[in-house]
């Protein structure tokens, strides 16, 4: 098993048991996890802290405004706080992907990463 795949597991595995999610588009928590690149092996990086505003800025502007297109703030702002709420704000390891992955399926962006 790769180092890729491995991660990829992890994700599939937090989709399930955190967010409930019982069928979760592998395919897609795959592409999401090889779009991120070299980050998703380094502790730090692989997570989102969602306490620091910093970082939840980071995750609006360069994933939802860049990747995914969408340019009006308020629906970025909506989206963000839902899917970590989704994901559990007393949850402390929120995996990037995983909240990527949340992030790519409301605003039905899936086909980005076809």
């Amino acid at each position: 098993m790769s180092k890729l795949d491995e991660k990829v597991g992890k994700y599939i595995d937090d989709v399930r048991s955190k967010i409930g999610e019982d069928n979760p588009d592998v395919d897609l928590i795959r592409k999401i996890a090889q779009a991120a690149g070299p980050s998703i092996y380094n502790a730090d990086a692989e997570t989102v802290s969602s306490s620091s505003e910093s970082e939840v800025e980071t995750v609006k502007k360069n994933f939802i405004m860049k990747k995914l297109g969408v340019t009006d703030e308020g629906k970025a702002n909506e989206a963000v706080n839902q899917v970590l709420e989704k994901y559990g704000k007393s949850n402390r390891n929120k995996y990037r992907v995983v909240v990527y992955y949340l992030l790519t399926k409301h605003f039905k962006k899936e086909s980005l990463f076809d």
